[in-house]
């Protein structure tokens, strides 16, 4: 939990860009008939290492992203990147939804599909490999991208630890 606060962000200052994952039709029946209702999971970032993502439900589509993009601003963490890449190889697991991400060499771009695609190029990462593995449903694999980028350590802070320079590394 401790390492979840450091990583928050506030998104006062930041150009944040938003980007719809999914939207979701939801029918609750009732007994006067069916209530149907809008749930949206967006995504928003500044292409400069800060990325969050939220979820949002309303009765209408755009109330639904609006709703998204206020809960996806309230999570923001910073993701470490070197020359446009991830600093190291990691997977990200959230419940069955697990997401496989390699830094890659400049120029190879941003190899990956969906939801995945969606977090590196709010997040800035230019160059990338990844593979979702297990569930497909965009929001675990959302959250597994999530939890896997919250995990990731930063180079520079890794070094200042071990008392070394970052070349060592």
């Amino acid at each position: 939990m401790a390492t979840q606060q450091r990583n928050r962000i506030s998104a006062g200052g930041l150009d944040l860009k938003d980007n719809v994952i999914s939207i979701n039709r939801v029918t609750k029946v009732v007994k006067g008939g069916k209530n149907m209702s809008f749930a949206a999971l967006v995504v928003v970032g500044d292409a400069a290492g800060h990325v969050g993502f939220g979820t949002g439900k309303a009765r209408e589509v755009p109330l639904a992203i609006k709703k998204g993009i206020e809960a996806a601003k309230k999570n923001l963490i910073r993701v470490p990147l070197i020359e446009n890449t991830l600093p190291h190889p990691f997977v990200g697991v959230y419940g069955a939804g697990r997401v496989l991400m390699k830094p890659a060499k400049p120029g190879t771009g941003v190899i990956a599909g969906g939801a995945v695609r969606a977090i590196m190029q709010a997040a800035g990462v230019h160059d990338v490999r990844t593979k979702s593995l297990g569930s497909a449903n965009p929001h675990n694999v959302v959250r597994a991208t999530f939890e896997g980028l919250k995990s990731m350590k930063d180079p520079v802070e890794v070094a200042r630890l071990r008392g070394k320079q970052i070349e060592e590394l």
